[in-house]
């Protein structure tokens, strides 16, 4: 992998990871529409996948952090006593809706992705993801659901960890189906984005600590170290410049904001399969 091929996984990865098309899905599909047969389960890419994640999780912990440090202050006790029961009822909340994904995740990953980890799978997919954003767009919209992120409860975040779980599949979106989640329990497109990015950061730091006993044990080239610690740099601007996006889309477009990343999706898969099965 050269340096122009990992800077274009590291602006995919920043980008998709938060915008609902899935980064995972475009992660296999974009490299053989490119035809550049990179080995994503190669011990040299495991240094790169890492440190994409540190990038990526850093950037939200930066974004987030008003939100992290109230969490951590209330849940060791320190402020008023309003204070330190809503930050550990919101810490409470993430919780609660971490688990589901971690638990399916730790048992049922690797068949997910070797199952539906070919490229033309998740194309497919991308195309399925488009239809579960316009499905929660509808039905959000019927709903005319207004509740804002401070009234989320206990069954909201367990909801909402359930449909991160489908993101386990390569070309559902991770935030797309907690975003959904959120507006199928009321929630404004804001406060369900906010929450999404919320629980992502667990998520994306559970990811890459797990992999960190595998890079410690991986034959590493030389050379990809820095590599990687560049794309690293290149994920998390490209993802705290997404996230300053998305958060203020949200809340100016909060009567149609998923429809164009639905149209995309669908758009994206559909000439993607052409091209897989044509070429």
């Amino acid at each position: 992998m050269d340096l122009i091929q990992s800077l274009v996984i590291a602006v995919l990865q920043g980008a998709t990871e938060l915008f609902p098309v899935s980064s995972l899905g475009h992660a296999v599909v974009l490299p053989a529409l490119l035809h550049w047969g990179i080995n994503q389960h190669s011990p040299e890419f495991l240094p790169f996948l890492v440190m994409l994640h540190l990038g990526t999780a850093t950037a939200l912990l930066g974004y987030f952090w008003q939100d992290w440090w109230m969490i951590i202050t209330g849940v060791l006790g320190i402020g008023g006593a309003h204070q330190v029961r809503e930050s550990r009822r919101v810490f409470m909340l993430v919780v609660i809706a971490t688990i589901p994904a971690v638990v399916l995740g730790f048992l049922l990953e690797k068949f997910f992705r070797g199952l539906f980890g070919s490229p033309a799978v998740a194309a497919a997919f991308l195309i399925v993801n488009g239809f579960l954003l316009m499905f929660g767009e509808r039905l959000r919209g019927e709903a005319r659901g207004q509740r804002v992120l401070s009234t989320l409860t206990r069954m909201d975040a367990f909801t909402i960890g359930c449909w991160q779980c489908t993101a386990l599949i390569p070309g559902i979106s991770r935030s797309g189906a907690t975003i959904v989640g959120g507006l199928l329990r009321g929630i404004n497109h804001e406060g369900s984005a906010h929450f999404s990015f919320l629980i992502a950061t667990p998520i994306i730091l559970g990811a890459t600590v797990l992999e960190v006993p595998k890079l410690m044990h991986a034959q590493v080239p030389a050379g990809v170290l820095s590599l990687s610690l560049i794309a690293a740099v290149v994920a998390g601007i490209t993802a705290l410049l997404s996230t300053i996006f998305l958060m203020r889309y949200f809340r100016q477009h909060d009567s149609w904001a998923l429809n164009p990343f639905a149209y995309y999706c669908v758009a994206a898969g559909v000439v993607s399969l052409g091209v897989l099965f044509l070429l």
